[in-house]
């Protein structure tokens, strides 16, 4: 018995090791250590957790906690993460948002669910409710001035290329029309307290504009998410005719590089620092009073090094001015220098990071046409 146990023990690593199951099978996350054994993926211990709650579809175990009979060893080493993707994501659409571990929980559980549960990825041409062009539907939407939600009809036409929003069922003139390239979503379930909330920001004057909305399925607010990203994607073909697949899939929707508090000081530099909410949304920095502002009180673009941008740690010596966080941080840009403070120093090397990873990235045609003309002073 101890022979055979020592066998299987073995079998098992050895299907461990190899290459294709180096990483989990659903959310890219290094050293899986929980395997499927219906489905014969391995996956890491939070992408667990959701197979957990499908258990018609998945039954999961400990690679290294449970015990694996002979028989599942053998299903794991006859499937394993390439021949279970290989049938499970055989024809995921281009412009389907694949989450990795750093996305919130909804994401990666709809993910899961559609591979497995829905099959929505195992056959060509399947009609699948986010790439019909067209989606109508209600999202709780945060009012701009007292914040409560309240139940918004959403329109989302491909034909149109736009969004639109309604503030009554029956309203046949929108709230709002925003052209279908000019939309970010993103998830936002911490900020906006809702585990299926998400962030729509788009541009108005080359203003940003933000609306917080979330539904209480979390199949639907994937879904419309998703929408958004198939109506942008198929504008895009057309708008750009000779770029590729995946050039277009990399202007779709994306999340913000950095956002969190950070005390600023005026053009002057001798005013008081003042904590402020803050968004990198990658040359676009912006503050809000409030993380759930509807507008930006201010942005500032930021350049590349080769035109006059950089990123310092510290505040320049002498600086005026009354701050409470002393993990200070400087942009420079040809025109001037603006100074932030942070709370911790983790943070500041954070800010750091994101601002030097934009910087270091040469400026494209696009980005020197919309260097914020527009944007509110700091």
């Amino acid at each position: 018995m101890a022979g055979g146990n020592e066998r299987i023990t073995k079998a098992l690593k050895e299907v461990w090791r190899r290459t294709e199951n180096s990483l989990c099978a659903d959310c890219g996350k290094p050293d899986p250590d929980w395997a499927s054994s219906t489905l014969g993926v391995f996956i890491c211990l939070s992408c667990s957790g959701i197979h957990r709650n499908i258990p018609s579809i998945s039954r999961v175990k400990s690679l290294r906690m449970d015990h694996w009979d002979d028989a599942q060893v053998q299903f794991l080493a006859k499937h394993g993460n390439a021949v279970t993707k290989a049938i499970y994501e055989a024809h995921i659409p281009i412009y389907y948002y694949q989450p990795t571990y750093n996305d919130c929980q909804v994401l990666r559980e709809q993910w899961i669910r559609a591979k497995y549960e829905r099959k929505e990825f195992t056959k060509p041409g399947k009609q699948l409710p986010y790439s019909d062009g067209v989606k109508e539907g209600i999202l709780w939407k945060r009012g701009r001035d007292n914040g409560q939600f309240l139940p918004r009809k959403f329109l989302l036409s491909e034909r149109e290329g736009c969004l639109k929003y309604f503030t009554k069922q029956d309203a046949k003139e929108p709230k709002i029309n925003v052209k279908i390239d000019v939309i970010n979503a993103t998830f936002q379930p911490v900020k906006i307290g809702n585990p299926n909330g998400l962030q729509i920001t788009y541009l108005k004057d080359n203003k940003t504009r933000n609306i917080f909305v979330y539904h209480e399925s979390g199949k639907e607010v994937v879904d419309w998410f998703n929408a958004i990203r198939s109506v942008q994607f198929h504008y895009l073909k057309v708008a750009f005719p000779i770029a590729s697949d995946n050039e277009i899939k990399n202007r779709l929707t994306r999340n913000f590089l950095k956002e969190g508090y950070m005390e600023k000081t005026g053009p002057m530099q001798r005013e008081a620092f003042k904590k402020r909410w803050f968004t990198l949304d990658h040359r676009r920095l912006m503050y809000f009073k409030d993380p759930l502002d509807a507008f930006a009180k201010g942005e500032v673009f930021v350049g590349s090094r080769e035109n006059g941008y950089s990123v310092q740690k510290g505040l320049p010596s002498g600086t005026q001015g009354n701050f409470s966080w002393h993990y200070g941080l400087t942009i420079v840009t040809p025109d001037r220098e603006y100074l932030f403070t942070c709370e911790t120093e983790t943070d500041q090397l954070d800010w750091v990071a994101a601002f030097t990873s934009v910087i270091d990235q040469a400026m494209t045609p696009q980005e020197y046409a919309s260097k914020c003309p527009n944007a509110v002073s700091f």
